[in-house]
């Protein structure tokens, strides 16, 4: 009887564990789009080799009055083709869906957000004075 309890206690607190370890690393929280110009792609890392990017989304008005405040999302890909296509859209005008988890893992990324796909790359004309 006692071992059939120590049993048990032992499958529910293993299930327990594998539970708060997918819901903290695996569980996607959210998902959705952003667009923006993208300001650098990088492949870095010590042991896991990841791509990590910064997407500029400029025109976000701040809330002190008359300024306007660019926004930054940092982002990491693990899907190599999407990053063949973002590491040749540097300061292109790109929109991409990700993927928004609780928290990072070395080989996913230093990021929660995390880039799956390119919806649009549209290339940007320097502008003339």
């Amino acid at each position: 009887m006692k071992r059939r309890t120590l049993t048990i206690i032992s499958i529910v607190v293993i299930l327990l564990v594998v539970g708060f370890g997918y819901y903290r690393y695996y569980f996607v929280f959210g998902d959705g789009t952003k667009a923006g110009a993208m300001n650098y792609f990088v492949h870095k890392g010590y042991i896991f080799k990841t791509y990590e990017g910064r997407l500029i989304q400029s025109g976000i008005r701040s809330q002190v009055q008359g300024s306007i405040q660019s926004n930054e999302f940092m982002f990491s890909v693990t899907d190599p083709k999407v990053a063949q296509v973002l590491n040749s859209s540097a300061g292109a005008f790109i929109e991409v869906h990700y993927k928004e988890y609780l928290h990072a893992l070395p080989w996913r990324g230093v990021s929660e957000f995390v880039v799956d796909s390119v919806i649009s790359v549209q290339k940007v004309s320097p502008a003339l004075p």
